[in-house]
């Protein structure tokens, strides 16, 4: 592919879209220890069901205003009216079941912060809080035992590929492909 700066990156990435290029650079496999951070990014993965990312990417400021900034006690007090709020919003993914597992979900991901400290706490424990770097998989053991505990705890749209996404996403899996000029690297 042919990049502006020259920068080669992986493959998955739209050099057209610089949403996109930056969301590669600066965010795609970086750790992320904020609880909200960790929040915005399991709901948008969970939206990304049956989508591509690149769609919930360019939707991304309009979920932001549509879920308060994803400010978590106010998405875990949304109710019915609330719901058909985000339902009749055209800015974000119009999906029942999607925006009533995110209520949820923020219901679970409360419980978790409190058992555990932090979401971050609960998540990076997992990985004995140490980065796993693999490349051209959609799903693994990890983000299979992961998923699974989400799903006993309660959550919704968090099967093993959509929590793979995610772990890619926070940096818990660390995913650059070959060639791409962030391919693998010590990340403090």
């Amino acid at each position: 592919m042919n990049w502006r700066d020259g920068k080669p990156r992986c493959s998955w990435a739209n050099p057209s879209n610089e949403a996109y290029i930056r969301y590669h650079d600066e965010e795609w496999g970086q750790p992320v220890y904020d609880d909200q951070k960790l929040f915005e990014m399991l709901v948008l993965e969970s939206f990304q069901a049956g989508l591509t990312w690149e769609c919930i990417l360019n939707k991304r400021e309009a979920f932001r205003l549509a879920f308060d900034q994803f400010d978590l006690e106010k998405v875990c007090a949304y109710d019915a009216q609330k719901e058909s709020e985000l339902l009749a919003n055209p800015g974000i993914i119009r999906n029942k079941l999607k925006i009533r597992a995110a209520v949820n979900n923020a219901n679970v991901f409360r419980k978790i912060q409190t058992e555990f400290g932090s979401f971050s706490q609960y998540l990076w424990q997992w990985t004995d809080k140490k980065i796993v770097y693999e490349i051209g998989r959609s799903s693994s053991t990890l983000s299979e035992k992961i998923s699974k505990d989400l799903k006993k705890r309660g959550m919704k749209f968090v099967g093993p590929v959509i929590i793979y996404a995610y772990l890619q996403a926070v940096g818990l899996i660390y995913s650059h492909e070959e060639g791409c000029f962030l391919e693998y690297q010590e990340i403090i």
